[in-house]
C-alpha cells in the first residue's frame, strides 16, 4: 500500500491513523527495508493497528538460480496458497546497479506458442503485494542498488491491469521502492483496450509493446490471443500512447529462426507504424524444447536488422541473460511443477 492507502485501510477499521504516520512507517519498513526500532516511531495506537489489520508475511523463496557467466539471478517464489511465480535480478551496465524483472500472473492466458509461461496456462492474477514482495526480496539480496523494475516476467501485465498499476505506484513511491516512474517498464503483447486506457490515464511508466510479427496471419499463429486484435487497431492504440509518451515507443520483437525475420516483416512493420517514433528491441527466442523454436542465426538476424533500416529507428539487440539454466519466463516454475 501507499501511505494514503495504509491510512485509509486503518481508518476503515476504526484506527485513528494519519498519512504522516503511514509515511514514516512505510519509509522505514518498505523504502529502507528495516524492521528494527524506528528513531521516530508512529503512535502506539498506529502500530497496534498495523499489527492487527496488516499482514507483513514475505513470499517464500523456493529456489535461486545464478548464472555465473553474466550475474543474472532468477528467483522462484511460493505464495501462501502454494502458487509459484518468478522474478529475476538483472545487472545493469552501470556497476553496482540492478533492475528486477517481475511477474504479474501465475502462468499466462495469452498462449503465445514460443513462450514457456504460455504453455503453463493461467492459474490466477498476482496481487500487488506479491509483486512488491518479490521486488523487496530481490532488493534485499542485491549487492548494490536496485534502480529499476520491469513487468516482463510470467504473465501479461495489462491483463492484470489494476494490480500492476497499483504495484508500480508502490514501487515508485518515495516511501515504497523509490524507483523513478520512468525506470519502470510494463510489457504487453498488444491488448488494445488496456493500451488505450494506459494512454488516457497518463502514466509515466514506460510501455513496451511486443509485436513479434506485423503480418496478421503469422501474428495470429504465434500470438493466438493477442492476434485476435486487428493489427490496425493495435497500431491505432500505439499511436494514442505515442501521443502522450515521452520519447520513442519501444516495440519488442522475439526473433525466431526461419520464422519472423524476413524483409516482408520489416516492410509491414514500417507501414503499420508509419510516423510513430519507435525503438525496436530484438531478443532471440529461448525455447528449451527439442522441437521448439530456434534462435536466429547471425546471418538471419543481420539481414533483418538491415531490412529494418527502412524504419529509420534505433534498433537494440536485447541480451537474453541467465541462459545457463531455466532462463526464460515460466521455465523455472514449469520445471518445479513437473517435479511435483
Amino acid at each position: 500500500m501507499t501511505p494514503a492507502d495504509l491510512a485509509a485501510h486503518l481508518l476503515e477499521r476504526g484506527v485513528a491513523a494519519s498519512e504522516a504516520e503511514a509515511r514514516r512507517y512505510l519509509g522505514h519498513v518498505v523504502a529502507r527495508g528495516e524492521h528494527g526500532e524506528m528513531s521516530r516511531p508512529p503512535s502506539k495506537r498506529f502500530l497496534a493497528g498495523v499489527e492487527a489489520h496488516v499482514s507483513r508475511d514475505p513470499l517464500e523463496i523456493v529456489e535461486r538460480v545464478t548464472d555465473p557467466s553474466d550475474g543474472f539471478v532468477k528467483y522462484l517464489f511460493r505464495s501462501p496458497d502454494g502458487a509459484l511465480s518468478e522474478a529475476v535480478r538483472i545487472p545493469l551496465e552501470k556497476p553496482g546497479c540492478f533492475t528486477v524483472c517481475l511477474s504479474s500472473q501465475v502462468g499466462c492466458a495469452m498462449q503465445c506458442v514460443f513462450c514457456a509461461t504460455g504453455r503453463l496456462g493461467l492459474t490466477r492474477h498476482l496481487e500487488p503485494w506479491e509483486m512488491v514482495g518479490a521486488f523487496l526480496a530481490v532488493r534485499a539480496e542485491a549487492p548494490g542498488r536496485v534502480t529499476g523494475a520491469v513487468f516482463m516476467g510470467q504473465g501479461e501485465p495489462l491483463h492484470n491491469y489494476d494490480a500492476v498499476i497499483q504495484a508500480a505506484k508502490v514501487l515508485s513511491h518515495p516511501c515504497g521502492g523509490r524507483v523513478r516512474q520512468e525506470a519502470i517498464r510494463i510489457s504487453t503483447v498488444g491488448l488494445v483496450p488496456q493500451i488505450r486506457r494506459f494512454a488516457r490515464e497518463g502514466h509515466r511508466y514506460r510501455l513496451v509493446i511486443s509485436l513479434s510479427s506485423a503480418l496478421a496471419e503469422r501474428r495470429r499463429r504465434l500470438l493466438p490471443v493477442a492476434g485476435r486484435f486487428p493489427l490496425e487497431e493495435v497500431a491505432d492504440a500505439i499511436r494514442e500512447y505515442a501521443a502522450v509518451a515521452q520519447g520513442r515507443v519501444t516495440v519488442a520483437w522475439v526473433l525466431m529462426g526461419g520464422e519472423n525475420h524476413d524483409a516482408e516483416e520489416a516492410r509491414a512493420l514500417a507501414a503499420l507504424l508509419e510516423g510513430v517514433p519507435v525503438r525496436i528491441n530484438l531478443i532471440d527466442v529461448n525455447d528449451a524444447r527439442e522441437d521448439g523454436f530456434r534462435p536466429p542465426s547471425d546471418d538471419e538476424r543481420d539481414a533483418f536488422v538491415d531490412a529494418l533500416q527502412i524504419l529509420r529507428a534505433p534498433i537494440v539487440r536485447r541480451y537474453s541473460g541467465g541462459k545457463a539454466r531455466h532462463a526464460a519466463c515460466g521455465m523455472l516454475a514449469g520445471a518445479r511443477d513437473a517435479a511435483c
